[in-house]
C-alpha cells in the first residue's frame, strides 16, 4: 500500500510540475477567445452610436435604460477598449471589471426575460432554465419555418452549413463570458505573453537590483 501511495504521489508530483509550467496558457488562451468579441462588439457600436443609444433608451422594444447615450459610451468604450487590453495583456484585472458589468447589465436588461439557453433547442436544456415555454416556442417555429423552406424554398442548399435553428436569445453567451472574466479577473493576464508579466517583471528587477529584463 505504501508503494502505490509513493508512486501515485510521485505521478501527482509530476502532473503538479507540468500543469505549472503552462499554468499561462490558460488565461493566454482566454484573453484570445474574448479579445476580438469585444473589439468587434465596441467597434460596432462605434460606428453607429446614436441607433445604440436609442435602442438603450427605448423603453418598448429596446432596453429602457437611463441615460441612454452615456451608457452606449461607457459599453462601447468598456468593450473596445477592454478588448484591446486583453489582447495585449495590459492591465488585464483592471479591464475585466467594466467588461463584467457591460455583462450583467446586457444579461439582466436584454437577455434575462428569454431565460437560460441561447438557442432553442430540446437537447440542450439546462436544469436551471426558466424559460422552457419558449424552448417549446421555437421548437413550434423552427419546424414551422422548415416546412415552409421545404416547400417554397432550397432546403437542402440553405442548410448546407449547419441545419437551421431560431434563437432563443437567453443569458447564456453573457453569462459564459461572464465566468470566463471573472476568471482572467483572479488569475491575470498570464505569466510570458502579457505587457504585465514583462512590467511585474521590471518592477521587481528594478526593486531587487538586479539588472533590468529586456
Amino acid at each position: 500500500m505504501d508503494g502505490e501511495t509513493g508512486r501515485f504521489n510521485r505521478w501527482y508530483g509530476f502532473l503538479l510540475r507540468a500543469v505549472r509550467s503552462v499554468d499561462w496558457l490558460a488565461p493566454l488562451l482566454l484573453r484570445l477567445y474574448l479579445a476580438p468579441i469585444f473589439i468587434l462588439s465596441g467597434l460596432n457600436k462605434l460606428r453607429d452610436i446614436d441607433t445604440v443609444a436609442a435602442w438603450f433608451g427605448n423603453p418598448d422594444g429596446g432596453l429602457g435604460l437611463p441615460a441612454p447615450l452615456l451608457m452606449a459610451w461607457l459599453a462601447t468604450l468598456a468593450e473596445l477598449l477592454g478588448g484591446i487590453a486583453l489582447l495585449l495583456g495590459l492591465g488585464v484585472r483592471l479591464a475585466a471589471i467594466p467588461l463584467l458589468v457591460v455583462m450583467a447589465v446586457a444579461a439582466v436588461s436584454a437577455h434575462w426575460q428569454y431565460g437560460w439557453s441561447a438557442l432553442a433547442d430540446d437537447t440542450l436544456v439546462m436544469p436551471w432554465e426558466w424559460r422552457r415555454d419558449l424552448i417549446e416556442e421555437g421548437l413550434e417555429r423552427r419546424a414551422k419555418a422548415v416546412e415552409l423552406l421545404k416547400e417554397y424554398g432550397r432546403y437542402e442548399w440553405l442548410t448546407g452549413a449547419g441545419n437551421f435553428t431560431v434563437l432563443k436569445n437567453g443569458i447564456e453567451f453573457a453569462a459564459t463570458y461572464f465566468l470566463m472574466l471573472l476568471t482572467l479577473l483572479t488569475t491575470g493576464a498570464g505569466r510570458f505573453v502579457s505587457v504585465d508579466y514583462w512590467v511585474a517583471r521590471r518592477r521587481e528587477n528594478n526593486h531587487s537590483g538586479r539588472p533590468r529584463v529586456r
